[in-house]
Formats: C-alpha cells, sequence, structure tokens
C-alpha cells in the first residue's frame, strides 16, 4: 500500500515519498509533509534554476538559495522563476 502525507503544496492526501529526499531534520520534515509529486515538481525546477542562474552547488550561498527557494515552492508562497523559461503546452 502507498504511503500517503497531507502535502504542504497542494493542501491534500496524496502519495507521499519512499524515503526521506536527504538526510537531518529538514529531509525528514519533507519526508512527513510533501507529496511525491510535489518533489518531483520541486526537483524539476530546481534544475532550472540551476541551469538557468549558473549555480554552483558546492557554493554555500547557492545551497542557502535552493534552500530558500524550496521551503517557498514547497509552502505555496512566491518563489523566483528561471528567465526565459517558458513551459511547455502539454495539452497536445
Amino acid at each position: 500500500m502507498t504511503r500517503t502525507v497531507q502535502c504542504r503544496k497542494y493542501q491534500q492526501e496524496l502519495p507521499g515519498l519512499a524515503t526521506p529526499p536527504f538526510p537531518g531534520p529538514a529531509g525528514e520534515e519533507v519526508f512527513r509533509t510533501v507529496s511525491a509529486k510535489a518533489w518531483a515538481e520541486w526537483t524539476e525546477h530546481q534544475t532550472r534554476l540551476i541551469n538557468e542562474k549558473h549555480l554552483n552547488v558546492m557554493d554555500p550561498d547557492a545551497r542557502k538559495y535552493l534552500t530558500e527557494q524550496r521551503e517557498k515552492f514547497l509552502s505555496g508562497s512566491d518563489f523566483d522563476q528561471a528567465e526565459g523559461y517558458v513551459p511547455e503546452n502539454k495539452e497536445k
């Protein structure tokens, strides 16, 4: 049976992640409160931010920025977009 969580992004009960996405308390929090759907969307968005903003994930400032953006994204707050990104129209 699939594990479900009350997703903080979508405010509904959805399938959760199989394991915490990273170690520590923040990873456990994501595991308990974020759906697999929201996490997959975040990882796609994070990749766009890294690529478009030329972030070096080894840079502590870049990691801090991504952590802030992750919290905003998963909480439904306003978050930064990648400049020039246009979502593809999936209704074809």
